[in-house]
């Protein structure tokens, strides 16, 4: 095995570690407007088993967190009917920023600055593995998926398409 390359803390593995949340470091190499391929591809894993943590809000501008499917988009009309809400969409960057904490292209949904819902595809739990953003460009980390169920308290919902 390669030689074990330290890793700096982020929120996310704070929050992690003060969980007892077993999870493997992954760090690649990033790439602006790689998105899931590039890591999925650094990782040698199947793009559907890194997932992706988007910050969207509703239409009363409430932010939420959903996690989806590198390989898949968010059917934003399935979510809001599933939410009970009229419209959700994807937030601007510099919003989605000041939500989370973290810088677009490294949002985890781990550590977050402010609490926000969590809703994660429901096919996403039926994985073994999953890699999601440790809270840093060129981070994810490997956990369980479990995981965003037990202790984000992330509600199943049914709002992939194929990308």
């Amino acid at each position: 095995m390669a030689k074990k390359e330290h890793i700096s803390e982020t929120p996310a593995t704070q929050f992690l570690r003060k969980h007892g949340v077993a999870f493997s470091e992954h760090p690649y190499t990033y790439e602006e407007h790689g998105g899931t391929a590039v890591s999925a591809r650094e990782l040698g894993v199947e793009e559907h088993a890194v997932v992706k943590t988007l910050v969207m809000q509703d239409e009363a501008a409430r932010p939420l967190i959903v996690l989806m499917h590198g390989d898949c988009k968010v059917s934003t009309k399935n979510l809001a009917r599933a939410l009970g809400c009229k419209s959700v969409e994807p937030c601007k960057p510099e919003v989605a920023q000041r939500h989370s904490g973290y810088q677009v292209g490294g949002t985890s949904p781990f550590g977050v600055r402010k609490a926000m819902p969590v809703y994660v595809e429901q096919t996403v739990l039926a994985l073994e593995k999953i890699y999601i953003n440790g809270g840093r460009r060129g981070y994810l980390v490997g956990i369980a998926p479990q995981v965003v169920t037990e202790v984000l308290a992330a509600k199943p919902v049914h709002c992939a398409l194929a990308a």
